[in-house]
C-alpha cells in the first residue's frame, strides 16, 4: 500500500495525463479562442464608436472607463465557456473513472475520497487557468492599442470568474458522482444552469425575498465583480457551495456503502450548505477596487454618513422592470449599504412593469425614514438620495469636490486580433492537441 503522499502525487500526474488526453478539454481550448475574439473586437470597435470615431460628444467620450467597455465584456465569453464547456470537461474527469472501473482502484490506493476529489479539482482548475491564455492575449492587444488597464479592476473579474468556474466544477463532480451516466450528469448541470436563470427572471418580476435569493447566483454574483466590488459575503457563499459539492462527490465516491446511508449524509451537508449561505447573508464587508471608486461616495460625503447612527429605511414605489428601479438599486443603493450602518430598502408595485400604475400619484414616489423622520422624493440619482439623507439627518451637504475620475477614451480598431483568435489559436491548440494525444500512443 503506497503512502497518502504518494498515493496523492500519482493521482495528480494521472489527472494531468488524462486531462492532456481529453477530447472535450481540447475541444473547450480551441472554442475560447474565437469566443474572447469575438467579445473582444465587438468590444473594442463599440469603444472607439463612443470615443469619438463616430462623432460622439466630448463630454461621453470622457466618461468611459476600459472595465465598462472592453474588459468586462472580454471576460464574458468565460461566463458562455464555463456554462456549456466547462462542465463537460469536469463530468468526463468523474465519471470517466466510474464508467471504466479505474474509481475502484484509486480507491485502493489509502487516499479518502475527499482528497481524490480535490485532486480532481486541482487540475481541473489549471486546466481552466490554462485555457485564460486568450484573455492575456487579448489584454496585451489592447495595451499595445495605448488602451488603460487597472490590475485591482482585472483582479475582482478574474476572482469572481474563477469562482463561477468553482462552483461549475464542484457542481459537475458531485453531478458525477451522483448519476450512473455521463449525459444524465450533463442534464443536471445544465438544469442547475437553468434553474439559476430562471430565478432571475421570477426575482425580476416578484422582487422581495426572491431577489435577495437570486443575488447569490453565480450570474448575479459576477455583476458586483463587473463594476469592481468584492463582496465578501459573496466570496463566502461560492465556497460554501463550492466546498459542499466536493463534499457530496466524496460521499457518494464511497461505492461499498449503502445507497440510504449515503443520501442521509447528503441531506445533512445540504443542510449544513444552507445554514452557511444564510450566514453569509448578514456580512456586510466589501472593498471597491475600481478605478473611478464608482460604487463608493467621496471621502467627505463617507466621513459624515458614517457619523449618522439611525437606520435608514427607505420605501420605493417603483416595479421590478422600471428602470428607474435599476438605477436605484445597483447604481445608487450599493453605495449608502457600503458606509451607513444600516440600511433597508422595501419596493412596492402592483404590477412587474409598471406599466399601468404611472397614472397614480404615489407611484415613483421614494420614502425615506431615519429615525422616524420621513421625507418623500423622486429623484433615483446618487445626489437625489444624498440629499434626502442630509435634510432628513440635518447635515449641511459637503462643498462638491472637483470634476472627479476621467475616462480613458480610446478611438482605435481590433488590428490583429481577427487573425490572432480566429486561425492562429484554433490551430496552435489543434497542433498541440494532435502532439499529445500521439505521445499518448507511443
Amino acid at each position: 500500500m503506497p503512502s497518502r503522499s504518494r498515493a496523492w502525487k500519482w493521482l495528480l500526474k494521472k489527472e494531468w495525463r488524462e486531462l492532456l488526453s481529453s477530447h472535450s478539454w481540447w475541444v473547450m481550448l480551441a472554442l475560447i479562442g474565437p469566443l474572447v475574439g469575438v467579445s473582444f473586437i465587438s468590444a473594442v470597435r463599440s469603444y472607439a464608436e463612443a470615443s469619438g470615431q463616430g462623432g460622439t460628444a466630448a463630454g461621453l467620450a470622457d466618461a468611459l472607463f476600459p472595465l465598462d467597455g472592453v474588459i468586462s465584456p472580454t471576460f464574458s465569453a468565460y461566463e458562455i465557456a464555463a456554462s456549456f464547456l466547462l462542465p463537460f470537461v469536469a463530468i468526463r474527469a468523474i465519471a470517466g473513472d466510474r464508467t471504466s472501473g479505474a474509481l475502484k482502484l484509486e480507491l485502493q490506493q489509502g487516499m479518502t475520497p475527499l482528497s481524490m476529489v480535490a485532486a480532481k479539482a486541482m487540475v481541473l482548475g489549471a486546466g481552466w487557468l490554462i485555457a485564460g491564455v486568450p484573455l492575456v492575449l487579448a489584454g496585451i492587444l489592447w495595451a499595445s492599442y495605448g488602451g488603460s488597464l487597472y490590475a485591482p479592476e482585472i483582479g475582482s473579474l478574474a476572482l469572481g470568474h474563477l469562482l463561477n468556474a468553482g462552483i461549475v466544477i464542484a457542481l459537475a463532480a458531485a453531478a458525477a458522482s451522483l448519476s450512473e451516466h455521463p449525459s444524465t450528469a450533463a442534464i443536471l448541470v445544465l438544469a442547475f444552469t437553468v434553474g439559476t436563470w430562471v430565478l432571475s427572471f421570477v426575482a425580476a418580476f416578484q422582487g422581495g425575498i426572491w431577489e435577495q435569493i437570486a443575488s447569490y447566483t453565480p450570474s448575479e454574483m459576477l455583476q458586483a465583480f463587473r463594476r469592481g466590488l468584492v463582496r465578501l459575503d459573496l466570496v463566502l457563499a461560492a465556497f460554501a457551495l463550492i466546498a459542499s459539492s466536493l463534499v457530496l462527490a466524496a460521499v457518494w465516491m464511497r461505492l461499498g456503502l449503502p445507497v440510504g446511508r449515503r443520501a442521509t449524509e447528503s441531506v445533512a451537508i445540504l443542510c449544513v450548505a444552507a445554514v452557511l449561505a444564510f450566514a453569509t447573508s448578514f456580512v456586510r464587508s466589501s472593498w471597491d477596487v475600481s478605478e473611478n471608486e464608482r460604487n463608493s461616495f467621496g471621502a467627505s460625503e463617507a466621513a459624515i454618513l458614517s457619523k449618522i447612527s439611525a437606520p435608514l429605511r427607505i420605501e420605493a414605489h417603483l416595479a421590478p422592470e422600471d428602470p428607474r428601479r435599476f438605477d436605484l438599486e445597483k447604481q445608487t443603493l450599493s453605495k449608502p449599504r457600503r458606509t451607513m450602518p444600516e440600511v433597508t430598502v422595501e419596493y412596492v408595485s402592483g404590477t412587474a412593469t409598471g406599466l399601468f400604475e404611472q397614472a397614480s400619484e404615489h407611484y415613483g414616489e421614494i420614502w425615506y425614514d431615519l429615525g422616524g423622520k420621513r421625507i418623500v422624493g423622486r429623484a433615483t440619482t446618487t445626489d437625489g438620495v444624498l440629499d434626502a439623507i442630509y435634510e432628513l439627518a440635518g447635515i449641511q451637504p459637503p462643498q462638491e469636490g472637483g470634476a472627479g475620475h476621467r475616462g480613458h477614451p480610446l478611438a482605435v480598431q481590433p488590428t490583429g486580433a481577427v487573425p490572432l483568435f480566429y486561425i492562429v489559436w484554433p490551430l496552435a491548440v489543434l497542433g498541440l492537441g494532435l502532439f499529445f494525444q500521439r505521445r499518448r500512443f507511443i
